[in-house]
């Protein structure tokens, strides 16, 4: 546990810290990772609670000024190419050694002053977690402006819609694609939820209480480009819901692109044919030449796979744990949060890529559009409204229709068996003449009417479209402001150091 600080003394009985066993397979590890992901931010954090310590009267800023310049001075390559040795027990306690090598021990230790590797860890996760978040959120908004864009360019064409895996109904590729553009934007409103529960400074709580000390929190959490506290002390250093929101927008993200990625790998088949993947994203077999293979959209279904399954695991680790300090939801959790983002990230940069240069086969989506009585719905309706006859007795007279019409579908052949078949099913003549009955059967007209919001006529289609280019817009603002904020910060730093470090007068 941390807050036991430096190990006892070995006795004649106890091996010294640390064991090689444990330097091996915990300490040496989460050096490395540490050294990876954390220095930088580190580092900064030591710099904006020195500044902080300074600007409070709690330490004299002449060692604040030593202690600003040992951190600007420290040779960020060399602690990179650092190796574990177990003289130190982490990446913290090696670059405190460091700072008093350079300063002493009296100035370097006033640092420390209000403030506990606890706070300092979460502080790290955090700073490094909003990175990941910000940059999985502005993958999404790319992917999704992909297919609004693909979109806008298939708002007539015609294709089938599924369900169970069967050719249901009509509708358009544009109509299709703006459920996965929905669904991607409340994926985007998830993260950045997730980032608003993430970006909120616990420095400041220590140890888990706080300190006596009169310590500003919002100055440093100012200075590190959090948008304010995580307030509580105990929940600052305790709550793990802040990575957990992270991996639960991120496992509900890759389930949808999944399911997406699913259904193009179906229209890239031969039977298909829908999508043509373009050459720069197709693999060919090593003994059949003739292949193209679209491992790309395999690629991305399988690193959406692993991205969704390292999110589970990282609920697993924080499940079942005590409300408090624990190294279950530290040090070694953080490589899996890594590698979950890292994933999730190639999956949607992959998936972006072969969207904007996929080819779609208009013609073959239409013929598919165009059979397997797909528009029988349309002609039940269809019939309703020209005969006045119940839903269920239309229902019942086209399923007729279609059982006799057998395989050899054709709308004429489908408008004759309605037509023979209604004295014996409705108890009379159908009233219209056989041309409204084709015309319900045409794809195209069983698209154009349904101009309902939300549906796949052309109109309706555009609507959706404008609608989701304005939801973008508010994205893309949002998403540049935190960008800018996280950027510009460490000037903020710099900034605030300089005039510490500028002489008086």
């Amino acid at each position: 546990m941390k807050d036991a600080g430096r190990p006892p003394l070995s006795s004649p009985t106890s091996e010294r810290f640390p064991a090689p066993v444990y330097s091996e397979t915990v300490l040496a590890v989460n050096f490395e990772d540490a050294k990876k992901h954390f220095l930088a931010a580190l580092l900064e954090i030591h710099a904006a609670h020195t500044l902080m310590l300074s600007r409070q009267g709690i330490i004299p800023e002449s060692d604040a000024r030593v202690c600003l310049a040992a951190i600007e001075g420290l040779d960020r390559g060399a602690i990179l190419a650092a190796r574990y040795d177990g003289r130190c027990e982490d990446l913290f306690f090696y670059v405190q050694d460091l700072l008093v090598q350079m300063c002493g021990e009296d100035a370097a230790g006033k640092m420390h002053t209000a403030r506990s590797r606890n706070d300092i860890d979460l502080t790290l996760y955090r700073m490094q977690l909003r990175l990941e978040v910000l940059r999985i959120a502005e993958e999404t908004a790319q992917g999704r402006q992909v297919l609004i864009e693909l979109a806008e360019a298939h708002t007539d064409t015609v294709m089938p819609a599924h369900t169970h895996t069967q050719p249901a109904q009509p509708t358009t590729l544009a109509h299709y694609l703006l459920g996965a553009v929905e669904f991607l934007g409340r994926d985007v409103q998830r993260l950045r939820a997730a980032f608003a529960t993430i970006n909120r400074s616990p420095l400041g709580a220590c140890a888990i209480t706080t300190t006596g000390f009169p310590i500003h929190r919002e100055y440093t959490a100012r200075l590190l480009g959090f948008d304010g506290l995580q307030e509580n002390s105990y929940g600052a250093i305790a709550a793990t819901d802040y990575v957990c929101e992270a991996a639960t927008s991120i496992a509900v993200l890759m389930v949808s692109l999944s399911k997406l990625v699913q259904d193009l790998l179906l229209w890239c088949t031969e039977e298909f044919h829908f999508l043509r993947l373009s050459d720069a994203y197709v693999q060919t077999s090593s003994i059949m030449p003739q292949k193209r293979n679209p491992v790309a959209l395999e690629h991305t279904r399988i690193l959406a796979s692993k991205a969704f399954s390292q999110a589970q695991a990282v609920l697993v680790c924080a499940h079942n744990t005590p409300f408090g300090d624990i190294v279950d939801s530290e040090d070694d959790l953080q490589p899996l949060v890594f590698s979950m983002c890292a994933d999730a990230s190639r999956a949607l940069r992959l998936f972006a890529g072969l969207m904007s240069h996929a080819e779609v086969d208009r013609e073959q989506m239409r013929r598919r559009a165009s059979g397997s009585f797909l528009t029988a719905t349309e002609l039940a309706d269809t019939l309703v409204r020209e005969e006045g006859i119940s839903f269920l007795a239309a229902h019942r007279l086209v399923a007729a229709a279609v059982q006799a019409t057998g395989r050899e579908y054709s709308p004429e052949r489908v408008a004759a068996e309605l037509e023979r078949l209604a004295p014996e099913t409705l108890g009379r003549a159908l009233r219209k003449r056989s041309e409204v009955w084709v015309r319900a059967l045409d794809p195209e007209y069983f698209v154009r009417i349904r101009n309902i919001a939300g549906g796949p006529a052309p109109e309706t289609v555009k609507a959706q479209i404008a609608g989701a280019k304005k939801d973008q817009a508010e994205a893309h603002e949002w998403l540049a402001a935190k960008r800018a904020l996280l950027e510009n910060y460490p000037h903020l730093i710099r900034d605030a150091a300089a005039a510490v470090q500028k002489p008086a007068g």
